[in-house]
């Protein structure tokens, strides 16, 4: 919404019907400011009625959308009968891919940190740990230790490191994937179907960390958006940049080594939107997006604001 404020145009907001709260309390915060009626505008509904209207109506000039590739290529779909511009932020699959010379504690934790983070409900969450096959066995063992910290519970308490998932549903279909990462023969090194202990309500998944993933399998091909990690091992470093590359996904990566310009060309090479280099840390300043079915255009930085504007040419004829 700020961008599209600062360049000057009007905004209609659908929040998710699952988790509307914060964009009542923006609205709130919007009319106690003063801004000009009709400048925002708040609408809520369900995406397959309130959302497919706004995506198809004719005097909506641009869409900004987030959420699952299936519902990107709807909007997409049902924009393009006005022809108007769509810009989509979606899903992902982010690799971490950690080299033979990297610290391979420090590299683990923050893959771990990254990959739960939000319960693993991110788009851009490291989900795929890539590590030398010399290195599997070593890597899962410091990665396990440190699900362990995570400790689930009410957010609202005092000791909870993980909180819930954001519905009944999204807790299904992520115990969903557990069972067919268990069923394509991943070892399940932590965590698993059960839910945690005292954890009587509410929408909670342990912790789980897979090992010796096949590339292959569902649970390293698909958005899982839960706190799952697929730790796989690799033969060489054009291997991992293979493995790396090869889902459907570019939202975002991580590249770990102890020579800096190794890891920087190893990150010119992923298809992704963005590449953290050794646990550089997210860079507001800088433009936010994913390549292949990860979504195109940006948000944040210029590139974002860029997005709701149009170039329009004067052409002056000069004077005698």
């Amino acid at each position: 919404m700020a961008p599209a404020l600062a360049a000057g145009c009007t905004v209609v907001l659908k929040p998710s019907e699952v988790a509307p709260l914060n964009a009542f309390i923006l609205a709130e915060v919007i009319h106690a400011e003063g801004l000009p009626r009709g400048v925002f505008n708040l609408v809520t509904g369900y995406g397959p009625v309130v959302g497919e209207a706004l995506a198809k109506h004719p005097l909506v000039d641009m869409i900004s959308f987030t959420g699952s590739v299936r519902a990107g290529k709807r909007v997409s779909e049902l924009a393009s009968q006005t022809v108007k511009r769509v810009t989509l932020e979606l899903g992902g699959k982010s690799a971490s891919v950690i080299l033979d010379d990297a610290d391979l504690a420090a590299a683990v934790k923050g893959t771990v940190n990254a990959c739960f983070l939000n319960s693993g409900q991110t788009c851009s969450a490291l989900t795929r740990m890539l590590v030398p096959e010399s290195r599997h066995d070593e890597a899962a063992k410091i990665a396990v230790e440190l699900a362990k910290t995570f400790t689930v519970g009410d957010p609202f308490g005092d000791t909870a490191k993980l909180g819930p998932l954001t519905s009944a549903a999204q807790r299904d279909r992520v115990r969903g994937y557990i069972k067919k990462g268990i069923d394509e023969g991943g070892q399940l090194l932590c965590g698993g179907l059960y839910p945690p202990e005292g954890t009587v309500k509410g929408y909670y998944v342990r912790p789980t960390i897979f090992g010796r993933v096949n590339p292959k399998s569902a649970i390293a091909q698909e958005e899982i958006f839960g706190p799952v990690l697929a730790i796989i091992p690799y033969k060489d470093e054009d291997d991992a940049v293979r493995i790396a590359n090869d889902t459907v996904y570019g939202l975002a990566g991580a590249v770990w080594s102890a020579d800096e310009e190794r890891a920087k060309r190893v990150a010119r090479r992923l298809r992704t939107g963005q590449v953290d280099i050794n646990g550089g840390a997210f860079n507001m300043l800088a433009p936010f997006g994913g390549v292949k079915q990860s979504g195109k255009g940006r948000e944040l930085g210029r590139p974002g604001l860029e997005e709701y504007l149009e170039y329009k040419s004067l052409q002056l004829k000069a004077k005698a």
